[in-house]
């Protein structure tokens, strides 16, 4: 799909062949372009949903407005999405920053959204906040990876890195490896993105998402803890929480999680 005007500014976005499916709006995470693999039109999800995703305000190859961002207006991208597609009262699924961004729109915008999968997530302020990417964003990128990793999977020890030398230089490839790192504003965007998500709070407002939801989480995850997604459960009025064998990629880590995900909205059709 090209660049296309939705809503306020030009977002990229790509949809699944399989678009006789239920519809099924994916937010992705902190920094994540389309143009990298895998992502989530690799995963099951397409054999069973009308999978559409983009890249958000600031990362990819969507529009790098010069000025702040904030999470309201990222969740009216996502509705803005939504409305490009003339998808109302849809499913939708937010992993890491993209569960931000997928409360904001169900408080925002109630009526849009018809069940929600939240996925290592986080409700900010009063509730946890997921680990501030913001303040490791000028490290240098090999550094960064190897302090992140421990977090993203408290398993990855000393002890594991030494058992396992070939898997931790392969992840601290791919965290590290981005053919896009020189392009026109793609830092700016970047940072931009992680400043709104630092001010990421939906504490308050959680109360009122009314809608069918799934907290997804890994069990070994030091970036969306655990105990905010216990957090996240007591104030959800319909809500349930799984947690899986792994930390924040528990969604490449444990075949389950999908289908969980699958079952949770084909069973609230």
């Amino acid at each position: 799909m090209p660049k296309e005007k939705i809503g306020s500014l030009n977002l990229y976005w790509e949809r699944s062949q399989k678009q006789d499916g239920t519809p099924l709006l994916v937010i992705s995470g902190t920094g994540s372009d389309l143009r990298r693999k895998p992502n989530f039109f690799d995963s099951p999800l397409v054999n069973n949903f009308d999978v559409v995703s983009y890249d958000q305000r600031g990362l990819g190859q969507s529009d790098k407005p010069d000025a702040e961002y904030t999470m309201a207006q990222y969740g009216d991208d996502a509705a803005a999405m939504l409305d490009k597609l003339g998808w109302d009262n849809v499913n939708v699924m937010g992993v890491s920053f993209g569960g931000m961004v997928a409360q904001h729109l169900a408080v925002q915008h109630p009526n849009k959204v018809k069940n929600l999968v939240l996925a290592c997530t986080s409700p900010g302020g009063a509730g946890g906040a997921s680990y501030p990417l913001h303040e490791v964003a000028d490290m240098e990128p090999r550094a960064r990876a190897e302090k992140m990793l421990p977090l993203y999977d408290t398993r990855q020890t000393p002890e594991w890195i030494k058992e396992n030398p070939d898997v931790y230089q392969m992840m601290i490839k791919f965290m590290t490896d981005d053919p896009y790192r020189d392009e026109e504003n793609r830092q700016e965007g970047a940072l931009k993105q992680l400043k709104a998500r630092s001010l990421h709070d939906c504490w308050d407002e959680l109360s009122q998402i009314a809608c069918p939801v799934l907290l997804a989480a890994g069990k070994f995850d030091a970036v969306a803890r655990p105990e905010t997604q216990h957090a996240m459960l007591s104030r959800l009025p319909n809500a349930e929480l799984k947690l899986y064998e792994g930390g924040h990629l528990f969604l490449m880590q444990d075949a389950q999680a999908y289908k969980d995900i699958t079952s949770f909205f084909q069973n609230n059709a």
